[in-house]
């Protein structure tokens, strides 16, 4: 049974075999597969996913890696996972290198355990967890106190990543008050999280529809 916010994934794979493999191992996420990069831009103008897979010959004559800069300045923070059996050691390290570079690639045939394995990572670790942990090094460094805005922002952020997390090992819809009792904050400020996971597509207004009447809290 899959969870009741179920993390969303962005295959972009031109290989019927290869789709049938993602789609067997993967087949608890929300998926969608496009054919090359421009069809991927467009559905990333319909929905922001959770994580990106991206086959590096595509469809049309396009190279996956050509289209990472531009998938990463529509959304920075979704981690792309790139596939590839054509690329040398120095396209692959170029892929991973800069402020628009993916975060994984591996090489085919692929072990669909490893790619099990480090979509389950990706999730979990990179993207929204990653800046997180950006943002509370930098905080660190600067000394913020605890009170001011910058350090709030954070802190919602750091714990709307982990209710995200749990949901998605949830089958069952969300407690307002059993998050707040876990997280020590009001019901207010846990619908407000939930309204903001739905509004950055990381949690589907049908599993938690109250959250669209929360109110700002001022905790």
């Amino acid at each position: 049974m899959k969870s009741t916010a179920t993390a969303s994934i962005l295959i972009v794979e031109d290989e019927a075999r290869q789709l049938r493999y993602y789609t067997k191992t993967l087949g608890r996420y929300q998926l969608t597969c496009v054919p090359n990069g421009t069809a991927a831009l467009a559905a990333m103008s319909r929905h922001i996913p959770d994580l990106i897979i991206l086959d590096h010959v595509l469809a049309g004559g396009e190279y996956g890696t050509d289209f990472v800069p531009r998938l990463k300045a529509i959304a920075a923070h979704v981690p792309i996972l790139i596939i590839s059996g054509t690329l040398e050691i120095r396209g692959q390290l170029a892929a991973l290198q800069g402020p628009l570079a993916a975060h994984y690639v591996l090489e085919k045939p692929v072990d669909l355990d490893e790619l099990d394995a480090t979509v389950q990572r990706a999730l979990a670790e990179c993207g929204v967890g990653e800046t997180v942990q950006m943002l509370q090094a930098l905080e660190k460094a600067e000394k913020i106190d605890c009170t001011e805005p910058e350090r709030r922002f954070t802190e919602r952020l750091a714990r709307q990543h982990e209710i995200i997390k749990r949901l998605r090992e949830a089958t069952a819809k969300p407690s307002v008050s059993q998050l707040a009792r876990d997280f020590q904050v009001s019901r207010k400020t846990i619908r407000r999280d939930l309204s903001d996971l739905i509004q950055r597509g990381q949690l589907d207004s049908a599993v938690y529809p109250e959250a669209a009447d929360s109110e700002p809290d001022e905790d």
